[in-house]
């Protein structure tokens, strides 16, 4: 489905708050395998809201709006969706009563609040049980879905309500698209478009390419019709770019590269061990933001000084001032070191030199070793990345990952 996303407040056209819940908000509608048509930044105003909000309605199949919603006198969304809609304003009784007994023996005052409880008419709650419960409009056969600014309260709404709304939305309406997203990494978008470039030339068939730091995302649309069923061709075009793509692809749709791995790791009842320098913990925050990690990851250490490395993962201390930090033997060192002390039979590692400064002529900035100890084997990599400090502790810590899953792969 093809959609279009709006943004309202005052503090993101004046550059106060930096407009993150749009791009959040169009990342996941895209994993989800949905194009985006447009975004918009407006300020509290109800002439452009309204404006803003009829032209969308009129061009696409759904339109997402975040902003303006709660209790304040600058928030001034509802009213203006009932003004441009008209859909005059109606109270929500579910609303009004959770305002209620939020407030019960607090001694605040009810009718502040209660701008929450009047929404325009035709509006239904996502999730009353939410701070801020966000709604969606059907108009003129429409999906419109309103939801809070905050990016935290907005993203539970979008992923738990929105999403399922639109999968189900599209199967009971459509039954002429098939979409699917590929998230691949270890090749450079041009090269990607050069091995599917032959699918392009196909009826019927799109394919789009997203850089995503340090992965591309790849989306595949297969447009049929009424005369032309889109299955034949999906599976057509999905094997083709599977071939071309290879072990290059780790997931579909929302799948994370951590994820991935997690379920590999479990598959094979394993348990990950990580010793991280450069990246600072980067990769085992990745891992424990998976949901129930705790089953496949053992835990990290972070030995950013070599004094740590010598302490925590006994790496030798001639070993270091032999090599230095920033080297094969002592990446190797870092991850066996770490297996052998807690009795982990797969352990990554990761030393390099994030940058901007520390780099030298024969080890610059982006230099990283990625060590690996897996059934009593143990190797390292090196490394050149490019990029400012992030964008290297990225591609590390997502090399580092995927240098997992591969092995896994091969079992």
């Amino acid at each position: 489905m093809i959609g279009e996303i709006i943004a309202i407040g005052d503090e993101l056209t004046s550059g106060r708050i930096a407009n993150t819940t749009s791009a959040f908000a169009a990342r996941e509608l895209f994993a989800a395998g949905h194009e985006i048509y447009a975004m918009h930044t407006i300020g509290d105003t109800p002439d452009l809201i309204g404006e803003a909000l009829k032209r969308a309605i009129s061009r696409v199949d759904f339109v997402i709006v975040t902003g303006g919603l709660g209790s304040t006198s600058d928030d001034l969304t509802n009213e203006a969706v009932a003004e441009a809609l008209d859909r005059p304003p109606t109270l929500n009784e579910e609303i009004l009563e959770k305002i209620r007994s939020q407030l019960q023996g607090t001694g605040k005052k009810q009718s502040a609040l209660e701008k929450l409880a009047w929404l325009p008419e035709g509006a239904e709650v996502l999730n009353a049980g939410e701070r801020m419960a966000g709604y969606m409009l059907v108009h003129e056969s429409t999906p419109v879905f309103f939801l809070p600014g905050v990016p935290a309260q907005a993203r539970i709404l979008l992923i738990d309500y929105v999403l399922p709304r639109l999968l189900n939305w599209q199967d009971s309406n459509n039954n002429h698209f098939r979409l699917r997203v590929y998230r691949t990494i270890g090749l450079p978008e041009y090269e990607i478009n050069r091995r599917l470039s032959g699918l392009e030339q196909q009826d019927h068939v799109t394919i789009g390419y997203y850089p995503v730091n340090s992965e591309v995302h790849v989306s595949l649309t297969v447009a049929g019709n009424s005369e032309i069923n889109p299955d034949p061709l999906f599976r057509e075009a999905d094997h083709h770019i599977r071939q071309a793509l290879g072990a290059h692809i780790y997931g579909t749709g929302q799948d994370t590269l951590a994820l991935v791995v997690g379920k590999l790791l479990q598959k094979n009842n394993l348990q990950l061990s990580v010793a991280e320098s450069c990246t600072g913990g980067l990769i085992g925050s990745m891992i424990t933001g998976v949901p129930g990690s705790s089953n496949w990851f053992a835990g990290g250490v972070i030995a950013y000084s070599n004094h740590l490395k010598e302490v925590l993962l006994n790496i030798d201390h001639d070993l270091l001032a032999g090599h230095g930090a920033v080297s094969g033997p002592v990446a190797r060192a870092m991850a066996a070191r770490l297996a052998d002390r807690i009795g982990s039979r797969i352990s990554i590692s990761v030393t390099g030199i994030a940058g901007p400064d520390g780099g030298t002529e024969k080890k610059p900035v982006g230099t990283v070793y990625i060590g690996f100890f897996f059934n009593n084997k143990v190797q390292d990599t090196l490394y050149h990345f490019k990029g400012n400090r992030k964008e290297i502790q990225a591609l590390t810590a997502q090399t580092a990952l995927d240098t997992v899953r591969r092995a896994l792969l091969a079992l």
